[in-house]
């Protein structure tokens, strides 16, 4: 996910300051197009964060993610939030629930694109610990989510953000 970019002089500089709260996807994990930063987290945000070791290198070693500002050097992630603390996540072969519902595209896959092995989360019950999400997206069976890496601290989010216009 990238921030907007605005070329310079007065009329950049205030477009820059209107929409600083813009950001672009084009991942293939969710729809493509234009979302907006918001002040709190609400049912429909995604988290955008910086992975912790050992996810980090794997997803940077594997081009996963692209360079950008994260502690390693590459770009954060940003995915949508499937169980927030208290919710009940179970991991399996056909994917995740969370409170008994099975989200769809969750399907653990065993080789990446590029053919690699794919570890994944161990398999399992977890109870979402306050401090933490688990992300996953619904919008493809690729996405690189909390079925591969469990959940997301609080202290990895860097900002909530919701779709604002997408080609969705």
């Amino acid at each position: 996910m990238l921030a907007l970019a605005f070329g310079g002089g007065t009329l950049g500089m205030a477009l820059a300051a209107a929409w600083t709260g813009l950001r672009f996807n084009d991942s293939p994990s969710m729809p493509t197009g234009l979302y907006v930063r918001t002040s709190s987290e609400s049912r429909s945000s995604l988290v955008v964060f910086c992975p912790a070791e050992p996810i980090a290198g794997l997803s940077a070693e594997r081009g996963y993610r692209s360079r950008g500002n994260c502690p390693d050097g590459d770009e954060p992630l940003a995915k949508p939030i499937a169980a927030r603390p208290g919710d009940i996540v179970e991991l399996s072969a056909t994917g995740m629930a969370v409170n008994g519902r099975l989200l769809v595209n969750t399907a653990p896959l065993v080789t990446d694109a590029a053919g690699r092995p794919l570890p994944h989360w161990r398999f399992g019950r977890y109870v979402v610990p306050p401090g933490s999400v688990w992300v996953a997206s619904t919008y493809s069976p690729r996405s690189f989510d909390s079925r591969y890496f469990g959940p997301v601290k609080a202290s990895q989010v860097r900002e909530h953000v919701r779709p604002l216009l997408t080609a969705r």
